[in-house]
């Protein structure tokens, strides 16, 4: 939470997108309680890795405790963000993304975490956020426009 006060402090996070053999990529809603973009859709999984853990093991420790399932990430870039939330809180990561493979794993939703999920085309997604990009995470959007994910799997 320190990174996140009084303007931001640079730290590493990473955010994980999970695909399906159509190409969809699988998108969550942050629970209500959130301490910020609560109620927002972002990408499958994000957050901060523990001292000394690689990114993609950090994603898929993630995965499996918002969303009860593990897979193999693959890091495919990283970028650095800063962006400030109407509560005054301020993100500013140096990013690394991940990207894998859906397994057909049962998904079980941690409801401290996420309160739902959907399964959405790359077309679909970029209508929805022209539309309404105010739904949607800023940095979800930054890895869309940075062309991260382009070719999805």
């Amino acid at each position: 939470m320190d990174a996140h006060l009084n303007g931001g402090h640079l730290h590493r996070a990473f955010s994980g997108f999970v695909f399906n053999d159509k190409g969809e990529l699988l998108i969550q809603k942050r629970a209500p309680q959130k301490y910020h973009n609560p109620n927002i859709w972002a990408n499958t999984v994000c957050s901060h890795p523990q001292k000394n853990e690689k990114v993609e093991q950090a994603t898929k420790r993630r995965l499996q405790e918002e969303l009860g399932f593990a897979v193999d990430f693959e890091w495919v870039g990283k970028f650095i963000y800063k962006s400030t939330f109407p509560n005054g809180l301020t993100e500013y990561e140096y990013d690394n993304v991940c990207v894998a493979k859906y397994d057909g794993s049962p998904i079980v939703i941690n409801p401290n975490e996420v309160a739902e999920i959907r399964w959405i085309s790359r077309a679909d997604l970029g209508k929805e956020i022209s539309t309404n990009p105010e739904k949607f995470s800023f940095w979800l959007k930054e890895i869309l426009r940075l062309n991260f994910i382009k070719d999805w799997k």
